[in-house]
């Protein structure tokens, strides 16, 4: 018993496992009038609806959110892959975008690519 209580103690201190964070695999981007789209490839071991890429984002260098993709299920047997968003503004002047991804159930990765937009 007293194995299993020290072992429930190390686990406390440990602190929640991190699942493996989605990889940004590829993006491209192409301007239509004045928005943008854009198309993003993930892959993540996706295991199901507990632990899953479920979104993306493009965001100007300072942070601003400009456009958020919403993944709805899990991809547990479609990896990597590829889903697209429409209609994003970009500010005039800017040159390259951030892109993150996101996973359930641990959130924005902490380090968004960077991404420069092609010049047409």
């Amino acid at each position: 018993m007293t194995r299993f209580v020290a072992t429930l103690a190390v686990l406390a201190l440990a602190g929640p496992l991190a699942a493996d964070p989605a990889v940004i695999e590829k993006v491209e981007a192409q301007r239509s009038g004045s928005d943008w789209s854009f198309s993003v490839t993930l892959s993540h071991g996706d295991t199901g609806w507990d632990d899953y890429a479920d979104g993306w984002r493009v965001m100007a260098p300072d942070g601003t959110v400009l456009g958020t993709r919403v993944l709805a299920h899990p991809h547990v047997n479609e990896q990597p892959f590829t889903r697209s968003l429409s209609g994003i503004a970009i500010p005039d002047g800017l040159t390259e975008v951030m892109i993150e991804a996101r996973t359930l159930p641990d959130g924005w990765t902490s380090t968004p690519v960077a991404y420069t937009l092609p010049q047409s």
